[in-house]
């Protein structure tokens, strides 16, 4: 019963609130440029110390209000980054036997980092069960 009542329409919850939050966070983002778009065009003269700053603080919310949808669509891998693909591919073609810079430090139960002699024989170890 729990089940059915986490998913609706086959999604799940906390995926659809995301949507939702994301969403209105993309409308009100909007909404500030647009403020910004008719402060610009509405004044008779822009460039007064006033009308910079409705801009500014217009564009600043906007820009507060983008981030996380932007921040949303990186970690679910839809929005390209530039030249992060060259920097996988790199970490890839490490040589055997060593870890990629980016990889989590190996740690033991206690959560003490492991010395460099035991994680490359956890290397060694992971080269020949592959």
């Amino acid at each position: 019963m729990w089940k059915e009542s986490a998913t609706l329409a086959g999604q799940p919850v906390m995926k659809r609130e995301a949507r939702v939050l994301n969403m209105v966070c993309i409308i009100a983002s909007l909404g500030f440029v647009a403020l910004a778009i008719l402060n610009a065009l509405t004044s008779p003269s822009f460039l007064t110390t006033d009308n910079l700053f409705v801009t500014m603080v217009c564009m600043l919310m906007a820009l507060m209000f983008a981030v996380n949808p932007l921040l949303y669509l990186k970690d679910e891998g839809r929005l390209p980054i530039p030249f992060q693909k060259q920097k996988a591919l790199k970490e890839q073609v490490a040589p055997r036997g060593t870890l990629p810079q980016s990889a989590p430090p190996l740690l033991d139960a206690k959560g003490r980092a492991v010395p460099p002699d035991v994680r490359s024989m956890v290397a060694n170890m992971k080269q020949k069960q592959s």
